[in-house]
């Protein structure tokens, strides 16, 4: 199949269609919303705060309520690995993108870089094209992102020494107990206590008695609910914040323009280039899904932490915020380009 009947196929696909439909539609709902006034000045922080704090983690624990196989763990073992390594990667590889600028504004340029918004930005997305799988992958990828923010973003932005208060954000979110919680009842879930449960078919079969997809349908499904709120109300969020800034003022930074290029669309490649080359010579075989999931992921904008730390620690405040509103912009833009891409990336496989 030729390139362009595979861009063809994949822009004919409503699976794939939907899903790009789904986030710039509700995005520009959010904006319009904003701007009429139909939404507050606050209702984008709000809708924030019930995405993380409820609804992902419930789409993060939900995700790991499901049967365990050995190339499945062995897909989230390497990408665990590689949500290590590229922040790593990330720390050296930021200070030559950004060697014409100095002091405050490198510091914050390189940090705003190597963290985007994963979670906020990047899960939902992942979870409306791939489902529980992509969803599973982000969040076990997210464990080496929050470490980092919190220790290498929170040092370099502030100057100062870890700080235990940053320790128990670290692992008192939310999202991150959640993911543990649900990883661990995932991978240990042939050792813990069975129970005997009926199939839809009708069969008995044992399963763990922590799996509450099936021992405990009457808690598994407020939670669905819950973890399907995470899209639509991220969407809506982003929209809204996007409603609530001048984008005229912020376009006119060309440093903004600079990093959101670097930011969204040359950390994405440095990924697909790598992990590449990493699956093709066998030393970190990753499958398509959790490509898919890792570039989506890195080519999300500015994380709100990241630009909280800019603005708490007085690094290039205002250069924070226009940033984080272009690259959101431009993310926006590029997440379905970048759907495509992967699509292409995918029939021709490599992975």
């Amino acid at each position: 199949m030729h390139i362009g009947e595979v861009i063809i196929s994949t822009m004919t696909d409503m699976n794939i269609v939907s899903a790009i439909t789904s986030t710039v539609f509700i995005i520009l709902l959010g904006f319009f919303c904003r701007k009429k006034g139909i939404f507050s000045a606050e209702v984008g922080k709000i809708l924030s705060k019930v995405v993380l704090t409820v609804a992902l983690p419930a789409l993060a624990f939900n995700a790991f309520m499901q049967d365990i196989d050995h190339e499945t763990l062995r897909q989230g073992r390497n990408v665990l690995v590689w949500g290590i390594l590229i922040y790593i990667i990330l720390i050296f590889v930021s200070k030559p993108l950004f060697m014409k600028y100095k002091g405050d504004e490198q510091d914050t340029l390189r940090v705003l870089t190597i963290f985007g918004s994963t979670t906020f930005f990047g899960t939902p997305i992942v979870s409306a094209l791939y489902g529980p799988i992509g969803v599973m992958f982000s969040s076990i990828f997210n464990i080496g992102y929050r470490i980092f923010l919190y220790s290498y973003g929170y040092i370099k932005m502030s100057g100062l020494k870890m700080e235990a208060k940053n320790i128990k954000t670290m692992f008192m979110n939310p999202i991150i107990i959640a993911t543990f919680a649900g990883l661990l009842i995932w991978v240990f879930q042939g050792y813990l206590p069975q129970v005997t449960v009926m199939n839809p078919e009708g069969v008995a079969h044992q399963v763990a008695f922590l799996r509450i997809d099936q021992t405990a349908v009457w808690l598994f499904k407020p939670m669905t609910y819950l973890a399907g709120l995470a899209s639509p109300l991220a969407w809506l969020s982003i929209g809204a914040t996007l409603g609530e800034v001048s984008f005229k003022d912020a376009a006119s930074d060309k440093t903004s323009w600079y990093y959101s290029f670097m930011k969204v669309i040359i950390v994405p490649l440095i990924n697909i280039v790598l992990l590449t080359l990493l699956t093709i010579t066998n030393i970190l075989p990753i499958s398509f899904e959790a490509l898919a999931t890792i570039i989506i992921m890195m080519a999300a904008p500015t994380a709100t932490v990241a630009a909280a730390y800019a603005i708490s620690f007085n690094k290039k405040p205002i250069l924070a915020s226009n940033a984080s509103l272009i690259s959101t912009v431009l993310a926006v833009v590029m997440t379905p380009v970048w759907i495509i891409v992967l699509e292409v990336i995918g029939k021709m496989g490599i992975f």
